[in-house]
Order: C-alpha cells, then structure tokens, then sequence
C-alpha cells in the first residue's frame, strides 16, 4: 500500500509539472500582461462614470454623466473595497474633472464650475462657475467634453453640434473649442467639430479629441486640436460671426471629395493625425490618456490610450510630425471592460482607472455602467512599439526583440490602404482601396525594428499592416496584435 501511495504521488507530481509545461506554452494573453480589475461602486446608485481624476491621499475621485461626484478611499489593490462619500449631487452631465489647489473643476453640459469642502465634512458646499461663453437648449447631443488644466491653467472644451449635426442660433459655438482661462474669460480657440467623445493631452501639452462618424467624418478620428484649426465639420462656421477671435470665417470644404483634396483649399485644415476604422477598431471613440508614468505602465511611456466606447475596448496610438503634421499609428490595446468606456485616469502609481456606461449607444461590454482599472504585471508583451513613415515605406520597433528570419521575410506582411468619402453625409463607406506592397524588409541586427520598402503608399490614406509572419525571437510566439493602422497625412523627404 505505501508503494502504491508513493507511485500515486509521482504521477500526480510528474502530471503536475506537464500540464505547467504545456500552459507555459500556451500563446499569451492580454490579461498576462495588462488584467482588468472591476472596482466596486456605491450600493444603489446609478453611476455612469465619465469623470476620473486622482486626490490627495490616493482617494479617486469620479463623476456621473447623471450628475454626481464620489470620493472613494481603498481603490488601490488587487482587491480594491472602497469607502465611497457623496461630494456632490445635482450637477449637470459632468464629462470632464480635474484637482486643483483644493478645488475640483467639472465640465458640465453648460459650464466649467469649481467646488469644493470648505469646512472638512466631506461634501462639497462651495459651487463657482467660471467660464460658460455657449448655448445649450437642452437638445440630447449637446454634449461638452473638458480637459484637466493645461501648462497656462486652462480648460479645454469641446462643444458637439446641436443633434450631433445641427447649429441652432439659441446654442451658440456648438461645434467649438473653446478655452476658458483660469480668471473665466471663455475664448474661441477651434472649429469644425462634430460629435466629440473626449478630449486630453499628449506628453508635450498639445490638445487631441475624438470625434465620432457622421457627417463630414467618413470614419470616426483622432484629431489635433492647433488654435485657429478646423477640424473638417463646417456646420458650426455660421459663429464666426460672433467672434473675430479666430479672423474672418473660412471658405466651406466641397462635398463629396477627399480630406487630402480639400485641405490644400481651406487653409486652417488640420488634417486627422489618427483616422480609426470604422468598425475594425471601434465605432465610438471618446477619451484620452498619455502615459506619462514614467515606465509604471509598461513599455510605451508617451503613447496615447483611446478608450472606445461601443466595442469596450482601449487603443493604442503611436504619434510623430511630419512636415508639422501630427500622424501615426493606432494599435489595438485591451479589450473586455464590463461597459462602454468614457474615460480613463492614470494615478502616480502606474493604475490606468477606467469608467464608463452604455446608455443611449449601447456597447459590448453589457453592465449599464462600469468602475474599472488596469495595472501592468511586469512582463513586456511582444507587441509593435513604434511605427514611423520613411520617404519609401516604414521602420517598425518592437517591444522585444523579434526572429530577424521572420522579419526578413516579406510574406510575414500583407497591407491594405485605403479612405473615405468627405461628405457633408452620414459617415462613408470605404473608399480608394489598393493594395500597397512590401518589396524588402530589413531587419535590424538586434531584432529590435525593421525597414520595411513599401511600393504604392497613397498620401491622405490609411495603411493597414498586418503583420501575422513575425515571430518572438526563440519561440513560436506571434505578436499580441498584430494589426496597425497608419494614417499616413505626411510623405517626409528624407
């Protein structure tokens, strides 16, 4: 009998260390790398977060699009129980909050306010407004996304247009940027926006947002925010005649044409640095996060995270200016949030909080709302980290180092380019497809990038490269995702 429980225990330990073997092999994951953790929120309320912003003393704070603020403590952990405190309540459709010497600041529908507890009880009982240089009528899509303070102290706005396509003269600026400064002037800052889900900053203070398909937006972007830019909607230019801000109002773009035709005609055109595929990488873009943890996140410190709304999921962009143009590459990310992502907030620590809600749009993620974080465990993922344009194709890098003969080979590489109709409709189908082809690729010795020679590259146009040959140098790994889409605005000459 002893024999037998000592040969029972030697199949078991032999069976043990098989089957670790054999997960070890498995292809990695997302959540190897990037897990997802569900926080939970105040019992019995209804909270569609579409606000984060990090207090003193690691307390999160985050809003409601319904109107309330929580103050949460215990959010931090790899079981987060937090103690929630009502900050405030009654506010309207904050989408947009940042801390401030002592003061919390909201994008409401129809103003930037500041509040704050003056007397330690915990809940807000000092309201300002600041700044509220626009209309609202109460139309459902009057949305207004802000921005947390800005290198000079100011708050970035983005005004959608009335019914996501209208300019109503009750509502004036709807279609807007506007900026309003820390002593509550309100000023035209940009133009030509339709539909934006969110809007935030780069590593170098420069001012992105997403705007959503429709009309003018054969696809749904990521744009650049430059003062005085339009941004291709021209519904909203009827307000230049309330302001002289931004000097006289501009010709109209035509119908039916091309952004790459028409910026060369309207001179203050900015084209899109990202055009997101529509349906490939989401339906809904809305909020925007630059790693600025300085390697607490991972590999890709500076790079923008996009939250999408309908497919639940974060992207990833690669930005750089050519011909001082912002472009670059978008890479899928994470996916599987319990709702349609609104926001994301990093905390010192390297925790990227995420929040957001389905209703009106709906998403894949199917909880009505949703309080979430992800945190990087420590593995590098093999995954492309940079793709940037050369005059005759593309250079890769790559987060480890890739097999240089799967690199070289030019079959490990299939791209597709491709537009849309700029049109005063609804969104576009896909339009000018070709089919560009690698003719070299040459791997650096390290394994670390390639140069890829590209043959057939279209000015204007969205390079899709997949990638499904290349392989993690010493085991049959592929990448993570091995899709990315460069919107290619800029050819460099050298």
């Amino acid at each position: 009998m002893k024999k037998f429980t000592i040969l029972l225990s030697s199949l078991v330990f032999t069976l043990s260390v098989a089957l670790a073997d054999n997960h070890s092999d498995k292809l990695p994951v997302e959540a190897d790398y990037y897990p997802i953790t569900t926080i939970p929120l105040p019992e019995g309320e209804v909270i569609e977060v579409s606000g984060i912003d990090v207090l003193p003393g690691n307390k999160v704070a985050i809003a409601s699009r319904r109107g309330d603020i929580f103050v949460g403590e215990n959010v931090f952990g790899p079981e987060p129980e937090p103690k929630w405190t009502l900050f405030a309540r009654g506010l309207h459709e904050v989408l947009g909050i940042a801390w401030k010497d002592g003061w919390l600041y909201l994008t409401q529908r129809p103003e930037v306010s500041r509040i704050k507890d003056s007397d330690g009880d915990g809940r807000a009982d000092v309201f300002e407004t600041l700044g509220d240089g626009w209309g609202i009528n109460g139309d459902y899509h009057e949305y207004a996304f802000g921005t947390r303070h800005d290198k000079n102290g100011d708050i970035w706005v983005v005004l959608c247009l009335t019914g996501s396509g209208g300019a109503d003269d009750k509502s004036p600026f709807r279609g807007w940027c506007m900026r309003v400064t820390p002593d509550g002037k309100t000023i035209p800052t940009g133009y030509g926006i339709r539909s934006p889900g969110g809007i935030g900053f780069n590593h170098l203070g420069d001012v992105f947002y997403c705007d959503n398909q429709g009309l003018w937006n054969g696809s749904s972007s990521l744009k650049h925010l430059r003062p005085g830019g339009f941004q291709g909607n021209p519904v909203g230019n009827k307000y230049f005649a309330l302001t002289d801000v931004l000097g006289p109002k501009p010709p109209d773009p035509t119908s039916k044409s091309r952004i790459e035709i028409e910026r060369k005609k309207v001179p203050d055109f900015v084209p899109p640095p990202i055009v997101l595929p529509h349906g490939k990488m989401g339906n809904s873009p809305a909020g925007i996060e630059c790693d600025e943890t300085g390697g607490k996140f991972g590999p890709f410190t500076n790079q923008l995270f996009v939250s999408e709304q309908t497919h639940s999921k974060i992207h990833r962009v690669f930005l750089e200016k050519v011909n001082g143009f912002y472009q670059g590459a978008a890479f899928p990310f994470v996916k599987g949030f319990g709702s349609g992502n609104i926001v994301a907030r990093f905390a010192a620590d390297g925790s990227m909080f995420t929040g957001g809600t389905n209703r009106g749009w709906g998403s894949h993620g199917k909880k009505p709302f949703s309080f979430q974080r992800v945190n990087w465990t420590g593995k590098v993922p093999f995954e492309v980290h940079e793709m940037r344009v050369k005059p005759d194709g593309f250079e890769l890098t790559f987060t480890k180092a890739a097999d240089s003969k799967t690199l070289s080979d030019v079959s490990s590489y299939a791209m597709e380019c491709y537009t849309y109709i700029y049109q005063k409709g609804y969104g576009s189908p896909v339009v000018d497809k070709s089919v560009p082809i690698v003719k070299k690729a040459v791997p650096a010795k390290d394994g670390k990038s390639v140069r890829l020679t590209v043959e057939g590259m279209v000015k204007g146009n969205v390079h899709e490269l997949k990638m499904p040959g290349i392989r993690l140098k010493g085991k049959d790994h592929p990448l993570l995702h091995d899709v990315a889409y460069y919107t290619l605005n800029e050819i460099p000459q050298n």
